[in-house]
């Protein structure tokens, strides 16, 4: 699968804004490279929320974001020293709610050709840069039946690290859509 095939099927409009009582986070779907790769981030296990988790850069609105790409944009700059411009961003995926944090969350996509040497912050205690067709084919439903009975619930796995929850939910998402187009 390349690059083109990859923005081909995940293009979409970008409605950068949630009609929810909710709490609004964005996070941002950055893939990459000859062997597309997705970047995800394992969060230090000492951070209050969502500790040790491995998720996609991103993070809640502040006064200072004009929408929720400008959230997605500036959180993985700020948390992987990635700089994707509102061009780079070619789509957006269904909004998906966290159990715990109350938050619903807009994922966005980037196709990019390359990327930079990236430098984690103080959230970030590692970068995965995960080849996506492997981590897909890890997809199996979560076996936590009290979490699935809530919330459609998924696992991945990527070098014995567990994705799950709305990270695995997003994931499930472009597993799906790779599926309807016979890409995986």
């Amino acid at each position: 699968m390349t690059l083109e095939q990859i923005k081909s099927i995940l293009s979409s409009q970008i409605h950068p804004y949630l009609n929810t009582d909710t709490k609004h986070a964005a996070v941002m779907v950055a893939i990459y490279g000859k062997e597309p790769c997705v970047i995800m981030t394992e969060k230090p296990k000492t951070m209050v929320q969502h500790g040790g988790e491995v998720s996609f850069p991103g993070g809640k609105m502040t006064d200072s974001d004009h929408d929720l790409l400008d959230t997605a944009i500036r959180e993985t700059d700020e948390e992987i020293s990635l700089n994707i411009s509102r061009l780079q961003v070619i789509g957006q995926l269904r909004p998906v709610q966290t159990r715990n944090s109350g938050f619903t969350i807009i994922p966005f996509v980037s196709i990019l050709d390359s990327i930079p040497p990236l430098t984690p912050n103080s959230e970030v205690e590692q970068i995965l840069h995960i080849p996506i067709l492997p981590l897909l084919r890890t997809l199996g439903e979560d076996d936590d039946i009290e979490h699935r009975s809530l919330f459609e619930a998924y696992k991945l796995t990527y070098d014995n690290k567990i994705i799950w929850g709305a990270s695995a939910r997003i994931l499930k998402q472009i597993s799906d859509i790779f599926k309807q187009c016979n890409l995986l």
